[in-house]
């Protein structure tokens, strides 16, 4: 009977010990399950901003490349009218809120940068507080005949 007190005694002063453990381990597991979601939250954000500034630089673009000269009415091979195209995709980006730079090359394309920034909702606890989301966009005046590019 002493044995059995003594072997009693021995497991339940083992399991004692042990008391606890899980509650230690499930609250490890779920601040690194909350860090692991924030990451994924503001880094998913982040494509989602990188994907608008792509998509304004590509609308400044077309808007930019619209302005064509007066000059193609008549049949002659379309140009862009410089002054114009700049002024109407840099009003486009100040009317979107994002900073970018407009370039007319060639007299028949419109390159647009656009330059914003996301700021994180979790990763600002770690530190990081503002991340740089960029657009490169350019819009051509081609003429056409038909199908067949001119």
């Amino acid at each position: 009977m002493n044995r059995l007190r003594q072997t009693l005694y021995t497991w339940l002063t083992a399991r004692r010990g042990e008391r606890g453990s899980i509650s230690i381990w499930a609250a490890t597991s779920a601040v690194i399950m909350m860090i692991c979601v924030g990451i994924a939250l503001d880094l998913g954000a982040q494509v989602h901003a990188q994907q608008h500034a792509r998509g304004v630089a590509a609308q400044a673009a077309r808007v930019g490349g619209q302005q064509v000269d007066a000059t193609a009415v008549t049949g002659a091979y379309p140009s862009i009218a410089v002054g114009q195209a700049r002024v109407a995709a840099q009003a486009y980006l100040d009317a979107s809120g994002v900073d970018g730079t407009v370039t007319v090359t060639g007299g028949d394309s419109v390159h647009v940068s656009v330059t914003d920034t996301y700021d994180p909702r979790f990763l600002g606890i770690v530190g990081i507080s503002n991340l740089t989301v960029t657009g490169d966009a350019t819009a051509q005046v081609i003429r056409t005949l038909g199908d067949q590019e001119q």
